[in-house]
């Protein structure tokens, strides 16, 4: 039996919220669990120093052989989410680690005059439900809040309009302390009635605008009134009311068969992910990886993904939720492509998981082969920069100098997306004198593809010069001597904001910042002021230090350099004996520089 390399598929685990399974050898459901962090949550069975885990969880672990997980927004969804998973795949090992208790609902009765209340029951009787909740406590702090609002009724009588008429009821206690307004004696009409519960019904679906508007006034009239009584009751309605968030993301009672689906793409893969909703439940999740033969469109293979997942899962659901138009030739079902809403949620959950799963899929390729994250690379350069061809091989240039002095010029080379070193070239700026950074790129971009032109060696597919218009035009201008500026393409980066010049163009081109493009434009463009910037002070010291030699009587700048070149610095001339000296100088050099060095 091969063991399982539980460290890779820790890896692969996000830091998130949501529900992890378990798998058994055989492919068989084992375990479900929720977790405020998966990655945490998982490791912690796989670590040797947990004494505190029992026989029976030491068990579960030995069988496990793979872990899959699906993220969500939060930890209650990942409770109602894991509730929901267990009832349906009811793994064996749950029955020893979970109770089977169900979540509570809240019910407005299908009846005249509604009741409001909680159940852990749902009847398909025209009732409306609301929930699940995970807390209970939560769930008597929205009817305790609901009902200071609304006076309801509590008692189960049948409340027609013919046993109201008839005068069959009398007023009971909950009249008499305000908490009814005796709609059985039609001391409230049933139009009033309904007002309140439709109020109600959309507090319970977040719409909570009207209500918060309309005691807001009445709270500032109760202050006006100086009716601080009134107003403390308001102010607690209205603090509750602001605060509260009405229901999970992954239920709605209301969405009872529904089948969601969202799809990823790159160039050569395409990922779907199926989203099962009964009865307001999530009951099935799963993510399908499929490799592109053609130029297939994403309306064709999601058709192909739906076809695969409601044949693998006996859905017959007549509503579908996509994230685009569809149009499939099955008679009786409704794609829809919501908007806004729970059905926009449900999308927006499903679209997030397929995205990550993307993500840890390529990222697992690309570990392993390498070269598919550079063609990877290449190919969105390409997109992003509006390319004819692949930069495999790209250069960018820079200049330095001191308040115009030492100016030099560097030149860095990546190829298929790594530093190619031993293809960095610098130079000494030889035509340009004082602080002219354009005439100093025009040269050394002149100098560069001559000598490439003269030894015949391969242009780069793309050009960088770290500047903007005016050190680009400046670069253009050589390309054009050399007849070659059809034949590349070069574009400036300007570093106040990263924008993109382009030869000719009026406007620039602005990249997304998080872009894998404008990263590597950004890593050729440091590169190369470093490599720069650290040819320019080599020169700038080594010239330093020469003057400062060349102060000592009988030592000109020929020896000085003659002694740089020989011990490497100052410090080691400073500290060398006459002996060593007399290697590079004579002997009345030699003791002009140890008296000089004594001083």
């Amino acid at each position: 039996m091969k063991k399982f390399d539980y460290r890779s598929d820790l890896k692969n685990i996000p830091q998130k919220p949501g529900v992890y399974q378990f798998w058994s050898e055989s492919e068989e459901l084992i375990y479900i669990g929720k977790a405020k962090n998966l990655k945490n949550r998982v490791s912690s069975y796989f670590n040797k120093d947990n004494f505190r885990i029992n026989a029976k969880t030491r068990v579960l672990v030995s069988k496990v052989k793979k872990v899959t997980f699906t993220i969500v927004d939060t930890e209650i969804d990942a409770w109602l989410l894991e509730n929901s998973l267990i009832k349906k795949h009811q793994p064996r090992y749950n029955i020893l680690l979970k109770d089977d208790k169900t979540y509570p609902w809240i019910i407005i009765k299908n009846e005249k005059f509604p009741r409001l209340f909680w159940t852990r029951k749902i009847i398909r009787d025209g009732s409306t439900y609301f929930g699940p909740y995970a807390s209970v406590g939560m769930m008597h702090t929205i009817l305790g809040m609901i009902k200071e609002i609304y006076p309801l009724r509590t008692c189960s009588l049948p409340l027609s309009l013919e046993n109201i008429n008839a005068g069959k009821f009398r007023v009971c206690l909950e009249y008499q302390i305000g908490n009814c307004k005796g709609p059985c004696q039609a001391f409230q009409k049933e139009e009033d009635y309904d007002q309140s519960i439709s109020e109600i019904k959309d507090i319970l679906n977040g719409k909570t605008g009207a209500v918060i508007k309309r005691l807001r006034k009445q709270l500032d009239v109760s202050v006006a009134e100086l009716n601080f009584e009134l107003s403390h009751r308001l102010k607690s309605k209205y603090d509750l009311l602001a605060n509260y968030q009405s229901k999970s993301t992954i239920v709605n009672s209301s969405i009872t068969d529904v089948d969601v689906f969202s799809i990823a793409t790159d160039e050569k893969h395409a990922f779907v992910n199926f989203l099962k909703v009964m009865n307001g439940t999530v009951i099935q999740t799963q993510t399908l990886e499929m490799k592109k033969r053609l130029d297939e469109t994403e309306e064709e293979l999601l058709s192909i993904a739906i076809t695969e997942f409601r044949t693998r899962f006996d859905s017959h659901s007549k509503e579908i939720i996509v994230p685009f138009d569809m149009d499939l030739p099955n008679s009786g079902i409704k794609f829809i492509v919501p908007k806004l809403g729970e059905k926009k949620k449900l999308l927006e959950l499903s679209q997030k998981n397929v995205i990550f799963f993307k993500r840890e899929k390529l990222d697992q390729y690309e570990k392993l082969n390498p070269k598919l994250r550079t063609d990877r690379l290449l190919e969105q350069m390409k997109k992003d920069l509006r390319l004819n061809q692949l930069p495999r091989h790209i250069e960018c240039f820079d200049n330095s100098n001191f308040h115009g002095k030492f100016p030099v010029s560097a030149i860095v080379v990546f190829k298929d997306t790594k530093p190619s070193k031993k293809d960095y070239r610098h130079f000494n700026v030889k035509t340009v004198e004082g602080s002219d950074d354009f005439a100093t790129m025009e040269e050394a971009v002149f100098r560069r593809y001559r000598r490439i032109l003269d030894e015949k060696e391969t242009l780069p597919q793309l050009i960088i010069i770290d500047g903007g218009k005016g050190q680009l035009s400046s670069a253009i201008k050589s390309l054009k001597k050399l007849g070659i500026e059809k034949e590349v393409t070069i574009i400036g980066i300007a570093k106040r904001l990263e924008e993109l010049y382009y030869p000719g163009d009026q406007y620039p081109l602005y990249l997304d910042k998080k872009t894998e493009t404008l990263k590597i434009i950004q890593q050729l463009r440091d590169e190369a002021h470093r490599f720069g910037i650290t040819f320019h002070r080599k020169i700038r010291n080594k010239a330093t230090l020469g003057t400062e030699l060349e102060r000592v009587p009988g030592i000109g700048r020929t020896t000085a350099e003659n002694l740089l070149r020989h011990f490497k610095s100052v410090k080691k001339i400073r500290e060398s004996t006459e002996v060593e000296l007399l290697e590079v100088l004579n002997k009345s050099q030699a003791v002009s520089l140890l008296n000089y060095f004594k001083q």
